[in-house]
């Protein structure tokens, strides 16, 4: 028996001679990774995907013209010369686009107006700071010295998986971090919340923790100096084409390497037999084979959905049994509200402004877990995410997932008011700082952490999986290098994503090269990657049909 493609996906044995079989489910970024990567090495793949776009996470939605860019608010690896650049390369992800470069993180103002600006340049910033806070000199040029510190050295050891590096590799990654060991724990063994509380200013004591827009918690000094360091040298930049632009270019780029991609394809179940993966079964019941089969998709649904919970071992025990409902151990979901502007926006505000909220606004915020709204002007990101003339704003900040996934399930009503409350909030914190520009505000579309997690199948709606530098991080980083991304007790299956492999997107892209490299391994087959040559400049056609999330934006009543 042959499928409607007339290949032979649906026969359990494969043809003699022919190519290795790979399934791969879950249409993100590190599924079409994987895909690309299997294809460039000699194998054969297919990818099914239960939404209608590629991306997962990783994506975006039209209204109105209006383009609103949900994931991508800085992409490590957008500079050339470094082993992230060369993954974007080789995935075609960054083909024919333009880099936007700026020239701050973040910039975060207290209630009384007062600003904290967080340039890249550690030279700039430490002025800057002085300026702000003359009395905590000691402290802002150990930090600003850490990051001149920082932007001398390249770590991106993205390439080749841990337990397959080479001797060569190990004495190059050594070479690069053992100048700077010191460094490195120092300021991976300093939390953020220590070294902010330090300061005498009190604004500079709350602003430190939201350099990534809002306070991440938990989170050690050396992700904020790495990431601005990044950005100081354009590897953090916003590609041309945003979210969903960077996820389309890498399904054409899996698809030119003679892939395919199946959507409205939900997977119910990974078939196996003799305790090793041979397919993978899809909702009503249609049954593909392979060799090997891959899942790129929310891991508590790989483990305990699609395999029922029958291959555990101590690390996914400790994940899935006892780390996965712990508070702080996912990285927090979020609301986005995403507002169309008539006109143009302020020229001199920040490209990304996280406003601190006095408790009486923060009360407003239906489920919100911190005081504070991030504030974020997309027009300036890319080309093409508001209609000539206009504007798009993104406003977001850390909310309970348990809070709107109650609301939608028991009182539909209730939910669609709390998202109206968002969108009421929104408008009306945008008039302070704008006066006048309520009158020109076309629509507000809000997505919740429930939008997220119905969308994505995302746990709990957290976009970025285990939270970083918590217990479930160096559980995760034992499953890519010790367990070789891999289950205890199941042959022919390998898990990708960020749910292996830590949030961010260039973590996700690698994973989907490690599990290749792990599979050529076991099939005796040579790894095989090299970078798309393609030219021709992006454009917004590229980005094909868009969906619509909820259909109900809140449109401002202009009479028209």
């Amino acid at each position: 028996m042959r499928d409607e493609e007339g290949s032979d996906w649906t026969v359990r044995e494969r043809a003699p001679g022919s190519a290795p079989r790979v399934l791969v489910i879950g249409a993100g970024v590190a599924g079409l990774s994987t895909g690309c990567y299997a294809q460039m090495s000699g194998l054969r793949t297919r990818v099914f995907e239960k939404h209608v776009l590629p991306g997962g996470c990783c994506t975006a939605w039209s209204r109105d013209g209006y383009l609103f860019d949900y994931c991508i608010e800085w992409l490590i690896g957008t500079a050339e010369g470094n082993d992230a650049h060369q993954v974007w390369r080789e995935l075609g992800a960054l083909d024919g686009k333009t880099i936007k470069n700026f020239d701050l993180f973040n910039k975060v103002v207290d209630e009384d107006g007062r600003s904290v600006t967080f340039y890249n340049d550690p030279a700039r910033l430490q002025e800057h700071l002085l300026q702000v806070s003359p009395g905590d000199a000691r402290l802002i040029r150990s930090f600003c010295r850490d990051l001149r510190r920082f932007t001398e050295i390249e770590l991106y050891p993205f390439l080749t998986a841990p337990a397959l590096r080479t001797v060569r590799e190990r004495a190059a990654l050594l070479r690069t971090v053992l100048p700077a060991f010191r460094l490195f724990w120092r300021t991976a063994a300093t939390p953020m919340h220590r070294f902010a509380d330090r300061f005498e200013d009190p604004l500079l004591r709350r602003a430190f923790r939201n350099i990534f827009f809002q306070d991440p918690e938990d989170f050690p000094l050396l992700p904020f100096l790495f990431n601005m360091a990044s950005a100081y040298h354009g590897n953090a930049g916003f590609p041309q084409g945003g979210s969903l632009g960077l996820a389309r270019s890498i399904e054409g780029r899996y698809k030119g390497l003679g892939g395919t991609v199946t959507y409205r394809a939900r997977a119910e179940q990974v078939l196996v037999e003799g305790g090793r993966a041979v397919g993978v079964e899809l909702r009503g019941g249609r049954r593909y084979f392979a060799d090997h089969v891959v899942s790129a998709c929310d891991g508590r649904t790989t483990v305990h959905g699609l395999l029922g919970g029958r291959y555990t071992g101590p690390r996914i025990d400790k994940l899935y049994s006892d780390l996965l409902e712990r508070p702080g151990t996912l990285f927090p979901a979020v609301v986005s509200a995403f507002v169309g502007v008539r006109g143009e926006l302020p020229a001199d505000d920040a490209h990304s402004t996280t406003y601190l909220l006095p408790a009486a606004d923060a009360r407003e915020l239906p489920g919100a877990l911190q005081s504070s709204l991030v504030v974020q002007l997309r027009s300036r990101y890319a080309d093409g995410f508001a209609p000539p003339g206009k504007s798009v704003v993104h406003c977001t900040y850390f909310s309970d997932y348990t809070y709107w996934h109650t609301l939608r399930r028991t009182d539909r009503k209730a939910y669609w008011a709390r998202k109206r409350e968002v969108a009421d909030f929104v408008r009306r914190f945008l008039e302070r700082l704008w006066p006048g520009v309520a009158g020109r505000i076309e629509l507000v579309d809000v997505a919740s952490p429930a939008t997220t997690r119905r969308y994505t199948g995302n746990h709990n709606g957290s976009i970025l999986a285990w939270k970083a530098f918590s217990e479930a991080d160096d559980i995760a980083a034992d499953l890519v290098g010790k367990d070789r991304m891999a289950l205890p007790g199941l042959r022919g299956f390998t898990m990708a994503g960020q749910w292996v492999g830590m949030g961010g997107l260039i973590r996700a892209a690698s994973t989907g090269r490690f599990a290749t490299q792990y599979l050529c391994e076991e099939l005796g087959v040579a790894f095989r990657a090299w970078e798309s040559t393609a030219t021709e400049p992006w454009h917004t056609g590229k980005l094909g049909r868009l969906p619509q999330l909820d259909r109900r934006p809140f449109r401002q009543n202009t009479g028209a």
